[in-house]
């Protein structure tokens, strides 16, 4: 085992020949002439006396596991020792450092390398460095850059940048004081600064594997180890992928071309920083030098291994480079067979130009290495999952579209969908771009149960997860289904939508009652991403899965009005804005879609508004547009245009009001030439082969009697069931309610039964049962104005029930008066349809919240100020009425200038009998005012009408003034938004008014529920689908966009001024 070199004292293990048991000189070593060092021949294994947790001093309490084991340990059990023993979290790529090692000058570039472009891609992706372990060359760099790595990142991503470092156990400084057969936790190692710095361990290391050949003081003794464990690692599975490992050249001397060779015989990559050192730049050489000067790569690898002619010039030309290189060496012949051996393998190798490429770019070069080792085992597709696993785990669409997808590779359906469901999960919407557009159909691939595994796997911490787990709960189930899906959608619009979820009937009965459901295709893929992808508040992929879908108005439309729903309910005030701008943006493609169709038909576009939709619950974009607040939509031309359209029914829209209600009045003028009406097949559906333009009252003779018993029905429909007749008849007939209701409250309310109540009175009861008709048939709908209208019936009955008694006569004349303040100001809604008049009342309720902002500040300064003024004043006076006035309503009245100076001025105080005696207070005795401090009342006084006559009204003021401009800034907007509410309230509403529309009532009874008669008037907002048209105007829109975009960045490059030290040359190859 040992053998005595030129001073007959060491041995070739580094140690001191008699350092040696005689064991192990005795026998036939002792003789023998050993002309190389072999740890399996001339070393013996023991159990390891080194193992545990690691303590540097002078860095905290933080501990590092380490080990001391023999270099043929096998791979596996270090591997599964540092996984699920050390607690290693598994890796997404293994990179190993090669070279760069003793006092080696690192250069300032590979510093960079290291520092920002190895460590940064390590730190997204999960990777283990497999570093030399020690304080010296690149293995010190990169601890460093770790650790400063970890400084700056989050908690979260510290734990995926590991450094681990394999040492040879004999080059350790201080390695004694790892020694301890029982384990150390932990060792306390010391560093020293000293001329063995550079041998001592790198504390920047999170674990330490120390290979032990045998020998002391020498380099090399771990690689056949790490070769070893590089092989094991790069057969594990971390998730769905194998392991990527990828060895990287740093410097080198010639010993490394023997790990080099011995690694790409395993078909691991390699990475070669080209001019970083000695061998790293002659596998620069040997890859791209060498095979220019004379002959291809392919021909002469081809010719070296069959012709022993042109393999020997060959290898000539190898000999000259390894001279050239590693003048120093002496076994040259061994370094040329490395360097052939290498060569043939040169296709698992990628030379980094690090001088002249960035470090920005190291992870594009590090993928691009892991698929060119790929491409060297096989060219099928599924050879390259991995690596494509790889890529969408770094979000490299760049990489996957110039390495990958460049039409070499034939991808299939089943090679796609496992990376399809990862891009999915982790927000990588150009990977699932680009995997739609190579092969995989997402009509087979999303089935309900991959798409409810695709909810399952939503962000704990997310607010679409808290809602669904809440709808969870609610059913006591443990697994998450569709059926949470659809009711917390239902949530949002009020309704249980969305047909291409559940098929609602049929597939939610399937998902109560636990039937197999999960395998079946969902008909609509595009748009149940859609809605996934906008309950996570993912832009990029909302937007790119609307771009995909059908019915593109609605559907952006139905993500804005959801985002505006969940921004309501997220506390987060980034994601609070985040989901307001998404939903801003779907509110403009909406709109810029809609402006695209409306300039190419105008008639099929006014269809696309009212037409009904199955996908999103039998809602059109109308009411869709209402319920998301998508102003800007309602405001565009063509929404209007369609709304005054229905709102003048088949009148011309250019006709004066005073000929409307002039004709109202006379209703013979109707045919007449007053009113001009549109004519049109969808309008004159009784006549359909004839266009009216104007009309006498005399009627040609020459038509016959049929036509013109259908023309006058045809005219009196066309004037009467107009919403904008209609509107006038409820205005007018409303003045005159109000007007009988003023005269019966303030000349004809008659005493209780039996001497009342009057006729009149009875007739304004009539009246009123016709409203609450009327409220019936809306289905007490919830807008503010019904609720108004809800407020006055209910007070009306209970007046009208308490007048009925003489016990209660006066409360109920009472309630009467106020009701007739609430029936009054319901008039304010007939301002919405007037341009001026209707953003006026948006305004006024602004400010009504402002008031309530103002009389909080109010109610604390009244009760601080009240209280005060009260306790100074009387010393003592329990009488509860009393301390009310004086706190609240006499301090109220102070800020409107009524101030009782003779009862706050002890100067001017009024004679009264009073007394200071308690007992006669509680009697009912008048207190006397208490003049002990009587100047801090004024000073309060002065104090109270300082802050609220000037600082509060100020303020209330203000926020009157920002209210007022902001709304009248956007008040044509205002005023488009909400006239749509009246509109469609009168277009459904019957032609007559209250009282006579209780006739109306009778006939609507009997046709929807006797003859079971569909309404007319209701198709007018639902049509059949235009779903193709309207996807070639929004491809027409997005493409536009794209070219818009494309030439903005153009002149945005022409007209930025180039620095002059840097030349372009756009036109040299063309030219030449």
């Amino acid at each position: 085992r040992t053998r005595t070199c030129t001073d007959g004292t060491l041995c070739q293990c580094g140690r001191l020949q008699e350092l040696h048991k005689s064991n192990a000189t005795d026998d036939s070593f002792q003789t023998a002439a050993l002309t190389r060092w072999d740890s399996r021949q001339h070393s013996s294994e023991y159990p390891t006396d080194a193992f545990g947790e690691l303590e540097f001093s002078g860095s905290g309490r933080r501990h590092f596991p380490f080990l001391r084991l023999s270099c043929d340990t096998p791979p596996e059990v270090i591997y599964n020792l540092m996984t699920k023993v050390w607690g290693l979290p598994s890796p997404n790529l293994v990179v190993s450092l090669v070279g760069g090692e003793a006092h080696e000058m690192i250069k300032p570039w590979v510093r960079d390398i290291l520092r920002k472009g190895l460590v940064r891609a390590s730190q997204s992706t999960g990777a283990w460095i497999l570093t030399g372990g020690l304080r010296d060359g690149v293995s010190r760099c990169v601890g460093e850059a770790v650790r400063d790595h970890g400084a700056a990142a989050k908690a979260l991503s510290q734990k995926k940048v590991i450094g681990i470092g394999v040492a040879p156990w004999g080059l350790v400084h201080n390695r004694k004081q790892l020694v301890n057969p029982k384990g150390s936790f932990p060792a306390h190692y010391y560093v020293q600064n000293s001329l063995e710095d550079s041998k001592c361990l790198d504390s920047n290391c999170q674990a330490f594997l120390l290979v032990d050949d045998g020998r002391v003081d020498h380099r090399g003794g771990e690689t056949a180890f790490l070769a070893n464990l590089e092989d094991y690692i790069s057969h594990q599975r971390s998730g769905n992928i194998e392991i990527p490992v990828l060895c990287m050249l740093i410097s080198g001397d010639a010993s490394t071309l023997e790990r080099l060779d011995r690694s790409l015989k395993t078909n691991t990559p390699w990475l070669v920083l080209d001019g970083s050192g000695p061998a790293a730049d002659f596998i620069s050489d040997l890859v791209n030098t060498l095979p220019v000067a004379g002959h291809s790569p392919a021909s002469l690898t081809a010719a070296a291994e069959a012709s022993e002619g042109l393999s020997s010039e060959f290898r000539d030309r190898v000999c000259e480079h390894v001279r050239k290189h590693f003048p120093d060496e002496a076994a040259l012949k061994n370094l040329v067979d490395y360097a052939l051996s290498i060569y043939r393998n040169k296709d698992l190798i990628t030379v980094f130009q690090g001088e002249q490429e960035s470090p920005d770019d190291f992870d594009t070069v590090l993928l691009k290495a892991l698929v060119k080792g790929s491409k060297h085992v096989s060219s099928k597709a599924s050879e390259y999952v991995d690596e494509l696993n790889l890529a969408v785990a770094w979000n490299r669409v760049d990489i996957a579209k110039a390495e990958l997808f460049n039409g070499s590779i034939q991808w299939t359906y089943k090679d796609l969908e496992d990376s399809m469901t990862d891009a999915l999960i982790n927000n990588k919407p150009q990977f699932v771009r680009l995997f739609c557009e190579n092969g995989l159909n997402i009509l087979d691939y999303l089935t309900y149960g991959r798409l409810e595994n695709l909810y399952r796997s939503l962000s704990d911490s997310s607010l679409a997860y808290a809602l669904l787990k809440k709808r969870l709960n609610e059913r006591l189930e443990l697994d998450l289904s569709l059926y949470e899906v659809r009711r917390t959608r239902s949530t949002f619009f009020q309704t249980s939508c969305s047909t291409h979820y559940i098929l609602f009937d049929s597939l939610g009965n399937k998902i109560i009652s636990g039937c197999e459901y999960r395998d079946m295709q969902c008909p609509l893929p595009w748009a149940a991403l859609f809605i996934w992808a906008i309950l996570q508040n993912r832009r990029e992929m909302a937007i790119y899965f609307w771009e995909m879908a059908l019915e593109s108005v609605l559907s952006a439309l139905g993500g804005c009005k959801i985002l505006r729903e969940l921004s309501k309910l997220e506390h987060e005030t980034e994601s609070k804005q985040a989901m307001k701008k998404l939903a801003q943006k779907f509110e403009n493609l909406a709109n810029d879609v809609f402006a695209e169709c409306y300039q190419s038909s105008e008639s099929r576009s006014f269809t696309l508004l009212i037409k009904k939709s199955p996908v999103w619950g039998g809602a059109t974009c109308l009411q869709m547009a209402i319920v998301a607040d998508a102003r800007h939509f309602f405001s565009h031309d063509g929404v209007q245009t369609l709304l005054s359209q229905i709102w003048w029914g088949d009148m011309q829209r250019s006709t004066k009001v005073w000929k409307l209600v002039l004709t109202f009045f006379l209703p013979p003028l109707i045919y007449t030439g007053l009113i001009s009406f549109r004519s049109g097949l969808w309008l004159c559906s009784a006549v359909t082969s004839t266009r009216f333009h104007s009309f006498t009252l005399f009627l040609p003779d020459s038509m016959p009697p049929s036509y013109n018993c259908q023309f006058i029905v045809l005219r009196w429909k066309q004037f009467w069931y107009a919403p904008v007749t209609s509107f006038l008849g409820n205005v007018l007939m409303y003045f005159l309610f109000l007007c009988l209701f003023a005269y019966v409250l303030l000349v004809d309310f008659q005493p209780p039964y039996p001497d009342g109540p009057s006729c009149l009175e009875l007739v304004l009861y009539f009246w009123v049962f016709t409203l609450v008709c009327e409220e019936i048939r809306q289905s007490f709908s919830v807008n503010i104005w019904n609720k108004c209208d809800l407020t006055a019936i209910a007070l009306f009955l209970l007046a009208v029930c308490c007048r009925m008694f003489p016990l209660s006569y006066q409360f109920g004349r009472s309630i009467m008066a106020v009701d007739y303040m609430v029936f009054t100001l319901r008039l304010i809604h007939i301002f919405a349809v007037h341009k001026q008049l209707g953003p006026k009342i948006i305004i006024v309720g602004k400010m009504v919240k402002d008031v309530f902002f103002f009389l909080f500040f109010l109610a604390v300064w009244l009760t601080a100020y009240g209280v005060a003024n009260q306790a100074l004043l009387f010393a003592y006076d329990p009488r509860p009425n009393w301390i009310f006035r004086r706190v609240f309503y006499r301090p109220f009245l102070h800020i409107f200038g009524q101030i009782p100076i003779d009862e706050l001025d002890a100067d001017k105080l009024r004679q009264m009998e009073c007394t200071y005696n308690s007992t006669e207070i509680k009697a009912g005795a008048e207190p006397c005012l208490s003049i002990y401090a009587n100047w801090l009342v004024v000073v309060l006084l002065v104090i109270f009408l300082l802050f609220t006559n000037i600082v509060l009204v100020n303020l209330l003021i203000a926020m009157f003034s920002y209210t007022f401009s902001k709304v009248q800034e956007n008040s044509d907007i205002y005023w488009k938004f909400q006239r749509y509410n009246l509109i469609v309230e009168y277009h459904y509403r019957p032609c007559v008014a209250p009282p006579f529309i209780i006739f109306s009532h009778i006939q609507i009874f009997i046709k929807r529920k006797i003859r079971r008669v569909a309404s007319v008037k209701s198709q007018h907002f639902g049509e059949t689908l235009l779903k193709t048209w309207e996807t070639i105007q929004k491809e027409n829109l997005l493409s536009a966009q794209s070219k818009q975009q494309r030439e903005n960045i153009i002149l945005t490059y022409i007209f930025i001024p180039q620095p002059k030290s840097l030349k372009l040359d756009f036109y040299g190859p063309q030219l030449a």
